[in-house]
């Protein structure tokens, strides 16, 4: 009989690249887990259940019994076996690592753990499998988008998605759109007046991750046209997917092959540029995730790591070395903004709410959440589909008291995680710079300039 999960094994393979061979399957990186700093670090911990006393999903279910339970706890009696099945409810928030006071790896053990659960037994469904192909949804999507976008918001269509492969009907979907980042890049005509003169700064990379590629093309688009108007050439080369949606799923191997060719491909794009990305997450695999839990030791990963960084953190250290101009607009608004776990886990502050609070007039509440919920994919899975709107509903509440017309935030998925489940329109942050520097109106706050006759 034709056995879908056997060939979904097949996925979890390395993509061309030099790096393929160092990660020819899940096994390595795997092996590298079991024998990690992270798990050194385990016997630092003192039990003191701070981390669980921080922790958004245990906070609200009892499916989870904590970091600390299936994380240092559980890690001593592993001896390389998993022991608690548990496990795989952790959301990989990072929060439990955040807030250790001994410096335990606790996201990364309980992280390193799932995946080596799932290795041994095979429990990597095919939706699980399905979900971490973000590139190749894009490419099929972006030509047929108003019929994908069409079948996505069709309530049966969305039932039979839950009973067949297990996406809840109600979780948030990625909206298609008719171009792709790739294609507006080849038709666009470049802005021909610029605050600082086109190019004067020199080059720069830009990494939009998979969702900036198709389906977060505003943003992208808006990122690129702040990049050059204070003076950058922006390069932005063709470029693969980091594998995070495939290592937050235990599917190392592929997560490893996919961020190594990633990674040569912005190495590609030129030696030594900083590379600067509208992806929060995605810029956290390339400076966190690939080497300190999955293990990767490549060269390349080694050259992009130290170069990369989030847009919002290298907008504001320009501001700290008074180099960002602030010609601003003044826009009179109020609105809540949420720093995604991602963001957080990266130690750079809230970068964010420190320029959107340069433009005149604007306000920034910061959310005090710690989670969204939708952690990447794990909020779109069925049999967590309530757990992380019961994470997520205090963030709710908040966006729709400050203002019902918009929110902020910084990765694609939180953004579309807020946006369906409180029904405010949620922007990455250089939607307000973007506007401030008078290059667009602020959806939601500001009325459409009216056309000139």
């Amino acid at each position: 009989m034709f056995d879908v999960d056997t060939l979904a094994q097949r996925w979890d393979l390395p993509l061309p690249g030099k790096g393929g061979a160092r990660v020819r399957s899940g096994a390595a990186a795997v092996e590298t887990a079991a024998h990690s700093l992270a798990r050194a670090s385990l016997d630092c911990c003192v039990k003191c259940t701070i981390c669980e006393t921080m922790c958004p999903v245990m906070e609200v279910t009892e499916l989870f019994p904590g970091p600390k339970f299936v994380g240092p706890q559980a890690e001593r009696f592993r001896n390389g076996e998993s022991v608690d099945h548990s496990i795989d409810y952790c959301s990989s928030c990072g929060t439990c690592t955040r807030v250790c006071p001994q410096g335990v790896k606790v996201a990364e053990l309980n992280n390193q753990a799932r995946a080596v659960m799932r290795a041994q037994h095979g429990q990597v469904p095919v939706r699980d499998r399905l979900i971490t192909q973000t590139t190749l949804m894009g490419k099929v999507m972006t030509p047929i988008a108003p019929l994908a976008n069409a079948a996505l918001a069709n309530k049966p269509v969305r039932v039979l998605m839950e009973k067949t492969v297990g996406v809840h009907r109600d979780a948030p979907m990625p909206h298609a759109q008719p171009m792709s980042l790739a294609e507006w890049l080849r038709r666009r005509a470049k802005r021909a007046h610029t605050l600082v003169p086109a190019g004067s700064r020199g080059p720069i990379v830009f990494f939009h991750g998979c969702a900036g590629g198709y389906f977060e093309v505003e943003t992208s688009k808006r990122a690129i046209e702040v990049l050059e108007h204070i003076g950058y050439e922006v390069i932005v080369p063709k470029q693969g997917c980091c594998g995070l949606a495939a290592q937050s799923n235990g599917l190392y191997g592929q997560a490893s092959a996919s961020v190594v060719r990633l990674c040569e491909q912005l190495v590609a794009a030129g030696k030594d540029l900083t590379i600067v990305s509208s992806s929060g997450s995605c810029a956290g695999m390339l400076k966190h995730e690939a080497h300190e839990i999955m293990g990767v030791d490549a060269e390349a990963l080694a050259d992009v790591s130290p170069r990369t960084v989030e847009l919002s953190e290298f907008l504001r250290d320009l501001d700290d070395a008074g180099e960002l101009p602030h010609h601003f607009r003044r826009i009179e608004a109020t609105v809540a903004y949420h720093a995604p776990c991602q963001l957080k886990g990266q130690n750079m502050g809230m970068p964010a709410i420190e320029l959107m609070e340069l433009v005149p007039g604007f306000h920034v509440v910061e959310s005090g959440r710690a989670c969204c919920g939708i952690a990447g994919t794990y909020g779109l899975k069925r049999e967590k589909y309530e757990v992380a709107q019961a994470v997520g509903k205090p963030l709710f509440d908040v966006v729709r008291e400050v203002n019902p017309n918009l929110a902020v935030c910084d990765t694609e998925t939180c953004r579309w995680q807020i946006e369906q489940s409180s029904g405010v329109k949620t922007v990455h942050p250089i939607w307000v710079l973007h506007a401030a520097y008078g290059l667009s109106r602020l959806a939601g706050i500001e009325p459409k300039p009216e056309r000139r006759p």
